[in-house]
């Protein structure tokens, strides 16, 4: 299903071999250091990517993320990579389908994601910021009287696409979406969880205690119970379309790009 909706079995298709030839190119020596460096600390916990494990998924991980750093070259390697990629294989058990879901999600889905400069999360962080201005403003009065700025609290959960911050069974569905309709599942996600809890994070006297509440409304049933929150992702923060991400987007990214300048 992730490979007909991203469009990613039409690329594979339309591109027989490209992924094998890569592997047998001539490789980066600092994409390919970066990549391995990574290797290992990707899912220690998982026994699928353990040494002692047959088969051991490792090396699948090294050859996708090495494949792709030399295909989409803007990109190269970047850390995060590793956990989508692992995931990915982890779901399909193989190689090249791993590789073209990774082109749909960081070519299409999630442009600018994992560049250098990662302006693609910079922005969507503060494209939540707004949001959450808009329909949660009790938190984002409380993150703001303490300068907590939002790449602190939600970084990993859009850097991670929710890997190892919620439930896998949760993760999936929210990958079913992510893969169907796009980034948008990314701010209902976000808003929903910071909507529900909103009362516990609204009292927090501190930054550390904004960060733990953060940490807590990750966890517990609310997110255990994956098709009721499936549910409530697409009520809780009401309406959401497309063209209001996209102006907010186009006014963050300026907002960035010109406090850079400076």
């Amino acid at each position: 299903m992730w490979m007909a909706a991203s469009g990613a079995h039409d690329q594979m298709a339309r591109n027989p071999g490209h992924y094998h030839s890569l592997l047998n190119a001539q490789h980066d020596p600092e994409v390919e250091h970066a990549v391995r460096a990574d290797i290992h600390r990707t899912f220690p916990d998982n026994i699928q990517f353990r040494d002692s494990s047959h088969p051991c998924l490792q090396k699948a991980l090294f050859n996708v993320l090495l494949a792709y750093g030399h295909h989409n070259k803007d990109v190269g390697y970047c850390q995060g990579m590793n956990f989508v990629a692992g995931y990915l294989l982890i779901i399909t058990k193989d190689e090249e389908k791993s590789f073209w879901l990774m082109d749909a999600l960081l070519g299409k889905i999630l442009p600018d994601y994992y560049t250098p400069n990662m302006l693609g999360l910079q922005m969507d962080q503060e494209v939540l910021g707004e949001l959450i201005r808009l329909k949660v403003p009790s938190v984002w009065k409380v993150l703001n009287q303490h300068n907590v700025m939002w790449t602190l609290v939600v970084s990993r959960w859009f850097i991670c696409l929710y890997i190892d911050i919620l439930p896998v069974e949760t993760v999936l569905r929210i990958w079913d979406c992510l893969f169907y309709e796009g980034s948008k599942i990314l701010f209902r996600v976000a808003l929903t969880l910071i909507h529900h809890h909103q009362n516990l994070i609204s009292h927090a006297q501190s930054l550390p205690e904004i960060c733990e509440r953060f940490k807590q409304i990750t966890h517990g049933e609310f997110v255990e119970d994956c098709h009721s929150f499936m549910q409530k992702i697409f009520m809780e923060p009401g309406g959401l379309s497309m063209a209001t991400i996209s102006k907010l987007r186009e006014a963050c990214r300026n907002r960035i790009t010109i406090a850079k300048k400076i």
